[in-house]
């Protein structure tokens, strides 16, 4: 039987933001690659995205935060709520999702040429947030601290970013997500190019940041989504049919007591 790791409680008078996604589809072309998905992902809590390839996941986790539409020829129908709004609702500005709704991505990408300080604060003047110097200092700490790296780079701040290994590259990525003070980090498989040391670290993080951050990972690896969720959704796509989610739920219940015979042969590796 699979253990489920359970992340801190939140903590008290935290603001705990939701993402309640309803009746989303979406396209590339004519091509339509998710239909009408439907999935609550609780503040304050790590959601786990599983699934064979090709079934939707990714193209899901951009749809929350407006990142599906960049890419030409794309589109989407329904509704993203962050905390009863929708971030698509025209009166609404773009650049206000992505700063409530930070993403870290499969392949680290900091800033290489960038120091580990400046890659940390990239994100204040592209979101327009003004901060003084020793305010500017607070931050790089506190994000630092928070994804789990200020005890390994602390000495050298000043030195490029694209000089870190792999997994501090990828916790850079995470600090500096942090900085705009996001109320959702979305992470697209954040530890498949990482060794396991790394992936360890990583997920140590997730499970320290979920009781302040809600959190919606994509990850293929079925130990790594029991070990660092609180709820799982199942996507399939079948026989060329759009994706979909099959089941969703408690961690705990869908790799021990799953209600869909499909989902009980993917968490248990017969097929994916």
């Amino acid at each position: 039987m699979t253990s489920v790791m359970t992340s801190p409680h939140p903590v008290p008078g935290a603001e705990q933001a939701s993402i309640d996604a309803r009746a989303v589809s979406a396209w590339f072309g004519d091509r339509k690659v998710l239909d009408r998905v439907s999935l609550l992902m609780p503040g304050g809590s790590v959601t786990a995205l599983i699934g064979p390839s090709g079934c939707g996941k990714s193209t899901f986790l951009r749809t929350l935060n407006r990142m599906h539409e960049l890419i030409p020829g794309a589109s989407l129908a329904g509704e993203v709520l962050l905390s009863g709004v929708d971030i698509y609702d025209p009166t609404r500005k773009l650049t206000d999702a992505r700063k409530q709704i930070g993403m870290v991505f499969q392949k680290p990408n900091p800033f290489p040429a960038m120091s580990i300080y400046d890659n940390v604060i990239a994100g204040l003047k592209l979101t327009g947030l003004k901060a003084g110097r020793s305010e500017r200092d607070d931050l790089v700490e506190q994000c630092l601290t928070k994804a789990g790296l200020w005890v390994e780079v602390r000495d050298r701040l000043r030195q490029p970013g694209g000089a870190l290994s792999g997994g501090q590259q990828q916790r850079l990525c995470i600090a500096r997500s942090l900085a705009v003070r996001p109320k959702v980090l979305l992470m697209d498989e954040p530890c498949s190019a990482l060794d396991p040391t790394s992936t360890r670290r990583i997920e140590q993080t997730i499970a320290e940041l979920g009781h302040e951050v809600t959190i919606i990972i994509v990850t293929h690896n079925m130990q790594q989504a029991a070990r660092v969720s609180q709820q799982c959704a199942f996507f399939l796509a079948e026989q060329g049919t759009p994706g979909v989610i099959v089941e969703a739920g408690p961690t705990q219940q869908i790799f021990t007591a799953p209600n869909d015979q499909r989902t009980a042969d993917y968490v248990n590796g017969r097929f994916g």
